[in-house]
């Protein structure tokens, strides 16, 4: 079984995020999308972002029309900081050897690979999706293939979708007062306008 793993902020959820994975799970033919909101991220600023339970209920409200998406707090459970390797071990612990995980990432994410934790361990345990990042261009592979040798079989390149929505953006627009439903989730837009989150 193919498992596509896509993790995150999520602060807030996206449109975007629902279609990176629906490409995904097409063009790779994946069984299930996991979601993973997770709690602190080692390499980005989290000193103003969404209580967790907040970005639980968003990922959670935003994928309920989808059978094939699930959430998985695996990161939520797990105290401290959150690293990549650790949570794509526990999940093929979960899933077994008979799964597959595919693991999607940013060419902007790809480009950081080698100051993650174990990136060589962790190609092996799955491989690696990388998407487009409007602003953002494709990394040199060879420098990133002489840092972490035997990347390049393990990396699947898609060149789509190309999706020009972010969090810090949204964030801002509610701040501003402006409407966010073309950004967000219909029940997403609600959850942020019944909680008051994002208004400072």
């Amino acid at each position: 079984m193919n498992i596509g793993v896509l993790g995150g902020t999520f602060d807030p959820i996206h449109r975007g995020h629902i279609m990176l994975a629906e490409e995904a799970r097409a063009r790779l033919d994946l069984a299930e999308v996991l979601f993973v909101p997770t709690t602190q991220t080692p390499l980005k600023e989290n000193s103003n972002i969404a209580a967790v339970e907040h970005r639980v209920q968003m990922v959670r409200l935003a994928i309920a029309g989808y059978p094939y998406f699930k959430l998985s707090d695996i990161e939520i459970d797990r105290a401290g900081l959150s690293y990549t390797v650790d949570t794509i071990a526990e999940l093929r612990d979960k899933f077994g050897a008979d799964s597959e995980l595919f693991f999607i990432v940013g060419w902007d994410s790809l480009a950081q690979l080698p100051q993650w934790k174990e990136p060589d361990r962790l190609i092996k345990m799955c491989r690696l999706v990388a998407v487009p990042r409007p602003g953002y261009s494709f990394p040199d592979l060879q420098s990133l293939e002489n840092v972490i040798p035997g990347l390049s079989q393990r990396l699947i390149v898609l060149d789509k979708p190309e999706i020009d929505i972010n969090a810090t953006e949204i964030r801002k627009c509610v701040a501003q007062g402006l409407s966010i439903d073309h950004l967000v989730p219909e029940p997403v837009a609600e959850y942020i306008r019944q909680h008051k989150l994002y208004l400072t």
